[in-house]
């Protein structure tokens, strides 16, 4: 499988074969467990994972969370990046406010595949309260999994830019 990336221009990149894929991972209090075992999950499938927080239940202000996340995908610190909350979408509003991030909401793995064929997502945003656990860990691997497929929507992803 061959990952791309995208650089700072908006254009995705190939990813070094021998570079060790980091995904920044946030949430806030409602997506706590979710994100921890999302991340469980990934470290088990050898990726570095970068935890922006929260750590626990406790109510946050989840932008603290996800804004430092999305910036360390946007500033080439980590590969790709996921936040997660209680439904997903303000987490991919804050994301998406960080030039360079393309931060899509995933329900399913239809809308994961699709956010990386045909928008180079470098981020996805779940929400604890709309998917299982079960079918989180499905949608990273899914996203995770896709490839983007360019032509047409390299020139869509342009006129975003």
């Amino acid at each position: 499988m061959e990952l791309l990336i995208t650089s700072a221009s908006g254009r995705p990149e190939k990813l070094r074969p021998d570079a060790p894929i980091k995904i920044s991972i946030a949430s806030d209090h409602a997506g706590f467990l979710l994100k921890e075992s999302v991340k469980k999950h990934l470290e088990s499938k050898g990726y570095v994972v970068i935890d922006f927080g929260t750590w626990s239940e406790e109510p946050v202000d989840y932008p603290e969370h996800i804004r430092p996340a999305a910036r360390s995908v946007a500033a080439g610190e980590t590969t790709l990046g996921i936040v997660i909350g209680g439904s997903g979408n303000g987490e991919a509003i804050t994301s998406n406010k960080i030039k360079g991030i393309r931060c899509a909401v995933c329900w399913n793995e239809e809308s994961a595949r699709l956010a990386k064929e045909h928008n180079n997502a470098n981020m996805i945003a779940l929400g604890a309260r709309v998917v299982s656990a079960a079918e989180a860990l499905r949608i990273v691997d899914t996203w995770l999994g896709a490839e983007f497929q360019g032509g047409r929507h390299q020139r869509r992803i342009e006129l975003i830019e």
